[in-house]
């Protein structure tokens, strides 16, 4: 099997119906689907963003970019953040919902409610 690190390096955008799929894939062959409930997915999206808020718990504020992160801390922050959104787009798919264009429909939402203000 090929290094995940190297596999990763070799998409630059991939799409939330490509990780859909694959996420779908990767339950259904371990027999999982049986687990993935609306409930369960969304208490595990809740336990994955504990986690990742453990992260910058005692860190106070933070420069963006991370400048004085080391290359651990912020391997440690990718996996966090990839787990939220992999909890996410599996929760989505399993609501039957197209995340993707929610998320366009919302950002056309949020201008009209929030205007430029000149």
């Amino acid at each position: 099997m090929e290094n995940p690190q190297k596999l990763c390096r070799k998409f630059k955008d991939v799409s939330l119906e490509e990780l859909r799929d694959r996420l779908a894939e990767f339950a259904k062959v371990r027999n999982w689907d049986q687990y993935h409930s609306p409930r369960n997915l969304l208490l595990a999206l809740v336990g994955e963003v504990g986690e990742l808020s453990e992260i910058f718990q005692w860190k106070g504020e933070v420069e963006r970019g991370l400048p004085n992160w080391s290359d651990d801390d912020k391997e440690h922050l990718e996996e966090e953040l990839s787990d939220v959104l992999l909890y996410l787009v599996q929760l989505a798919d399993v609501c039957g919902l197209d995340l993707g264009q929610a998320a366009l429909s919302k950002i056309v939402k949020n201008a009209q409610k929030y205007p430029i203000l000149d």
